[in-house]
């Protein structure tokens, strides 16, 4: 099943944003192998360069590491991980926080909301 990628951003940013967010999550722990470039971009239908370019910035940012004879890992700096994880939410937060306060919305009203919608 091709990844929901849009064509408003590059291509290798949203693939780098999609598997950051399967590190995180845990979908790939700490230490996992990666699959291969070729399998990969098979998976979000990609060009395998494009979802190289991903991999070099995953690398760049510390999350993955290459392994000359056993392909890529994600890194088992678990600081690391939850670092990027914090960053991530903190991300999402303030983009929530400013769309509900183009909508009118206190950050009192904000939070209280958020707490009614998820109880």
């Amino acid at each position: 099943m091709a990844w929901n990628l849009d064509s408003d951003r590059p291509i290798y940013l949203q693939l780098v944003e999609q598997i950051q967010m399967q590190i995180v999550s845990g979908q790939y722990p700490p230490g996992a192998k990666l699959p291969s470039v070729r399998e990969l971009a098979s998976v979000a239908a990609v060009n395998p360069n494009t979802l190289q370019k991903a991999f070099t910035e995953l690398e760049r940012s510390g999350l993955v590491n290459t392994q000359r004879t056993s392909g890529r890992n994600v890194t088992e700096d678990e600081a690391l991980i939850n670092e990027i994880r914090r960053k991530l939410a903190r991300e999402n937060t303030e983009e929530y926080y400013g769309k509900m306060q183009k909508l009118g919305f206190t950050k009192q009203e904000t939070i209280d909301f958020l707490s009614r919608s998820l109880a």
